[in-house]
């Protein structure tokens, strides 16, 4: 198998050795016999996962990019143990901030002109310190406050880097161990790949913040920070700062006056509008990614990680969470089936739709705060890996997103149900997706595909055409049911090949027998005739045919019943 980043080539020798190190210093040497076996007995070592706890300390220990992978396995409940799952939520990448020179160097070189051109103040305490990035406050010469998220010099080569020895580590696991095989090593090294590098890129970020924005332009209870793209770049981002307190201070949020179960329905109604209306949602709704602010509403801020969900899986949401609100399993398993996630000819769905009821019917009617989160994605995994149902990227970052939000209801208070809030929005998307406006629309987006497709039909036909002259294809045509029709057609052609010879043997006899010079005459006595030439005999002759061949014509068309 070709990889990105092809074991052979591996670079950073005293980086590899560092994990080597780390490994062994947690007691994972055991991982080392599995992927580079000495001897007979190093290949015979157990190949089940490690310690799910050790595995933590590694990837803590070995820095921002294996935590950040670490935080993705803790989102695939479909492939991983659930104690894995628990174990490797608990990654934080809180991480020691870069030193405001550096910092500084990085804003100038992005903004190209001086700190003190743009701003009229730059904390240079970092207010956040991530893995990959962090916030610092600062005022703009307009007096605006702002809060300026700064990409860490040098991150991207770190994570290459770290990426390289991940697919060598995911190859060798793949090839020492069927459990590496099962669960896909490499992919998800790659898909780590591929969302890494969006989160360095702040103008993703940005755009993210737009959508949102415009999404939520006519909520009052939801605020989105305003971009200021003029000072925004792939490694900058500056948007509005927003004061407020931490969704998770609780008692601080009392004091300002503020209902902590008013603010947990919020964020129910927003995490419903995300997904029935919007299309886009914030799919890392930590306390510290929500701000309750003083005048009530609720803010989100960091939108580096987003879920997006086109039409027809919205319409299929919606009718998951209709389905549970109304009890109605069948109508969940229907979705199930036509978002692609069940298959009716490899799932026992009766089986399915029984353990989906005996999971979800004890949860009715209570609210969030007797609910145990923990409980409710166990048993929704328990059944995910049971029934081996393939959830997208997409709806992992959904089933996530989901269980965080009912943990901050949890925080808060909440006596609200989550599928209570959320029905009146399902049935809302599902009335709207069969309005006729939208049924033209689609009629609209159909037609325009259509005439894509008939502006290329030449160039299509002109490929074909000239592959064929080329030799480069063979064209061959075969048909089917038509023998009948070849029988038939074949019939009419020798009728009318006779009705043609008895035309022209009747025109041929009356010519000859007209004719006055008689050719070889006979003495004959039949009939009273005397004599008979042979004109008149090959007239008379053809007279007969002709006759004859007509009665059998005419009778064989009588005897079809197609006169």
């Amino acid at each position: 198998m070709q990889l990105p980043f092809a074991s052979r080539r591996i670079r950073g020798v005293r980086h590899f050795g560092a994990i080597s190190r780390v490994l062994i210093k947690h007691g994972l040497g055991e991982v080392g016999a599995r992927l580079w076996p000495r001897s007979r007995s190093d290949r015979a070592v157990k190949s089940g996962l490690p310690d799910p706890v050790r595995v933590r300390h590694v990837l803590e220990e070995l820095g921002p990019s294996f935590i950040k992978l670490g935080q993705l396995v803790s989102t695939r409940g479909d492939i991983f143990p659930p104690d894995y799952i628990e174990e490797l939520s608990k990654l934080q990448d809180n991480v020691p901030p870069v030193p405001f020179s550096e910092i500084r160097a990085v804003v100038e070189r992005e903004l190209q002109q001086p700190l003190d051109a743009v701003f009229e103040h730059f904390d240079p305490e970092s207010m956040a310190a991530a893995s990959v990035a962090q916030v610092h406050s600062a005022r703009l010469k307009s007096g605006e406050r702002v809060a300026v998220k700064v990409i860490r010099p040098g991150i991207d080569k770190r994570i290459r880097n770290d990426i390289q020895l991940m697919y060598y580590f995911a190859e060798k696991i793949e090839r020492r161990t069927e459990l590496g095989r099962i669960l896909g090593a490499i992919n998800l090294v790659k898909e780590f790949e591929r969302t890494i590098f969006r989160e360095l890129d702040m103008l993703i970020e940005a755009g993210n913040i737009e959508r949102f924005t415009q999404s939520f332009k006519d909520i009052d209870e939801i605020y989105i920070p305003g971009v200021h793209w003029l000072y925004t770049s792939k490694s900058v981002l500056v948007m509005e700062h927003i004061d407020g307190i931490k969704m998770d201070h609780v008692a601080e949020i009392r004091r300002a006056g503020i209902d902590p179960q008013e603010v947990a329905l919020i964020g129910l109604r927003s995490f419903s509008r995300q997904l029935m209306q919007a299309g886009v949602f914030h799919a890392d709704p930590h306390p510290g990614n929500t701000i309750v602010m003083r005048d009530g509403r609720v803010g989100l801020v960091d939108f580096g990680i987003v879920g997006y969900l086109d039409e027809e899986t919205m319409l299929q949401i919606a009718h998951v969470f209709l389905g549970f609100a109304e009890h109605d399993y069948d109508l969940v398993m229907e979705a199930f089936e036509a978002a692609g996630l069940i298959d009716p000819d490899k799932v026992a769905m009766n089986l399915l739709r029984q353990e989906l009821k005996e999971i979800s019917e004890p949860f009715y009617g209570r609210s969030l705060k007797t609910i145990a989160v923990k409980d409710v994605y166990d048993q929704t995994m328990r059944l995910v890996y049971k029934y081996r149902i393939a959830l997208p990227r997409n709806l992992l970052l959904l089933l996530k997103t989901f269980i965080q939000t009912e943990s901050l209801g949890k925080i808060l208070g909440s006596e609200a149900s989550l599928l209570e809030v959320t029905r009146p929005y399902a049935q809302r998307l599902l009335e709207r997706g069969y309005e006729a406006r939208k049924i033209f629309k689609n009629m609209g987006r159909e037609a325009r595909a259509a005439g894509g497709l008939l502006r290329g039909m030449p160039k299509l036909a002109h490929d074909i055409f000239r592959r064929l002259a080329m030799g480069e294809h063979r064209l061959e045509l075969h048909h089917g049911g038509l023998e009948k029709a070849s029988g038939k057609f074949e019939t009419g052609l020798n009728r009318l090949t006779i009705g043609l010879v008895i035309a022209a043997s009747i025109i041929a006899a009356s010519l000859i027998l007209n004719v006055t010079q008689e050719v070889m005459v006979f003495q004959v006595d039949l009939f009273g005739l005397k004599t008979i030439s042979i004109t008149q005999l090959l007239g008379v002759t053809g007279y007969i045919i002709a006759t004859l061949l007509g009665l059998w014509l005419i009778f064989s068309i009588i005897r079809s019943g197609k006169l």
